[in-house]
């Protein structure tokens, strides 16, 4: 399970929970290649920050478990891990317990 104080501290922020919102709108499997271009620099120039800032977000994305992102190269390709939002959609229903 899910630690939720976790995860909606990791949500709490306004850039985090946009970077959310884009890696969950490529689905649970990954992003298609199209869809991929959304790479950690154009989410940078997207929101106006430093790649270290963007790379914080990610890591603090990471770490509560709300995604899952592997290395391919210069890219890194993340995705939502299905479980946690499940977990988060019993919790918002009163069923986490």
């Amino acid at each position: 399970m899910a630690d939720m104080a976790k995860v909606f501290k990791a949500l709490s922020d306004p850039t985090r929970l946009a970077i959310f919102e884009l890696v969950r709108d490529c689905g649970t499997d990954g992003c298609t290649e199209a869809q991929a271009a959304d790479s950690l620099s154009q989410i940078a120039e997207r929101f106006q920050l430093s790649l270290s800032t963007v790379s914080h977000h990610v890591k603090e994305l990471r770490g509560s478990g709300l995604i899952t992102c592997e290395k391919d190269g210069q890219r890194l390709h993340c995705w939502v891990d299905p479980e946690v939002l499940h977990e988060l959609e019993r919790f918002a229903k009163g069923a986490a317990r």
